[in-house]
């Protein structure tokens, strides 16, 4: 830990909701150990509501435009103009972001160290412009695309930062509160925008196989969805309409998740929660929580067929089988957030002044 006259300063940038949740507890840790710790964010979905709810001060800096080039290139000019006015004016020691196209852009023009997080193998644009210019690139094991020299591995992943069982206790009453049914099983779906950078060219689940999938369901329990698109009309009343902060409990005690959100495939088999990924492209990270711990299964061709035969699969395993495949991920991975803030700090220590 550093003392007192150690004290250093650094910059998170935060561009989506699921980057607060990553950077809640390293954040706490570096401000209790008495660095200064500035947050710029970026107006997309919920992520200003998060940090406001959080009561973190934050300067956001851009708005999310659309997913096309031309909307991205103007986005990331003008994002970059201004982060690079602030960190001239602040002088952090040290950036870190996930993505982190804007920081290692910056950080490079600045000569300011950035550690750049990141788990997406995909969005193969962004990487291209954001890896050569990081300063530390830091990935999971499992990470199954180009890296450069000198990034890191580790045991885990980003979920882990904020659903490690030493960062994140369920409670079933916040649950209930937020939506679960208490004497039924609860069913949670996860639509996706696709506005994303590493979405061009994608596109997710149609009507017809939400209207499906859903049919199934419902007899078996209650079905909520969460989405970040607007539902048609005769979906909306199964929306989700609890607090954003809550939907981890709400995962937590839910009795199966799906959807097309990886990162929220990955929470639910972090949590031990049986999960279905159904898009047409892979992550890393889902493939190993089914290869190694058989808590994901990944469909990459979505129909409705291979969906419902994948939820009765699940089904049948009896429940206590999902406890035990999470005890194996939880042996084999480490505390992310302790981890991510030993980075930061450690990077810090070595920045110039």
């Amino acid at each position: 830990m550093d003392s007192p006259t150690e004290r250093r300063r650094f910059l998170i940038d935060i561009c989506h909701p699921a980057h607060v949740h990553f950077f809640r507890h390293p954040l706490e840790i570096l401000q209790d150990r008495g660095h200064e710790v500035r947050v710029t964010s970026r107006d997309k979905d919920v992520t200003l509501a998060l940090l406001d709810q959080l009561a973190w001060t934050h300067e956001p800096l851009s708005v999310m435009g659309d997913n096309s080039r031309l909307g991205m290139l103007t986005e990331l000019t003008q994002r970059n103009a201004a982060l690079y006015r602030r960190v001239r004016q602040f002088r952090p020691h040290a950036m870190a972001a996930v993505g982190g196209i804007f920081i290692a852009q910056v950080g490079f023009l600045t000569r300011t160290p950035s550690l750049v997080f990141y788990d997406t193998e995909n969005a193969r644009l962004q990487n291209l412009l954001t890896y050569p210019f990081a300063s530390q690139v830091i990935a999971p094991r499992c990470y199954g695309a180009w890296l450069p020299g000198g990034a890191r591995r580790y045991a885990g992943y980003h979920e882990l930062s904020y659903l490690h069982p030493a960062r994140f206790t369920a409670d079933r009453e916040l649950a209930v509160a937020n939506g679960i049914d208490r004497e039924r099983d609860t069913f949670l779906i996860r639509l996706v925008a696709w506005q994303a950078n590493h979405d061009v060219g994608e596109r997710g689940w149609t009507v017809d196989l939400l209207d499906r999938v859903v049919n199934y369901l419902a007899p078996r329990g209650k079905v909520i969805i969460s989405s970040e698109a607007l539902l048609p009309e005769h979906l909306q009343p199964l929306a989700y309409r609890g607090d954003p902060l809550q939907l981890h409990h709400v995962l937590a005690h839910s009795r199966l998740h799906l959807g097309e959100s990886a990162t929220m495939v990955s929470e639910a088999a972090v949590l031990g929660i049986p999960a279905i990924y159904a898009a047409t492209t892979g992550r890393g990270y889902t493939t190993e929580q089914q290869q190694l711990y058989r808590l994901v299964e990944n469909i990459h061709t979505p129909g409705a067929e291979p969906i419902i035969s994948a939820i009765k699969d699940i089904l049948a395993v009896p429940v206590e089988k999902w406890a035990q495949r999470r005890r194996r991920l939880l042996a084999d991975t480490i505390d992310v957030a302790a981890y991510t803030a030993n980075l930061i700090e450690r990077c810090g220590r070595t920045a110039p002044l």
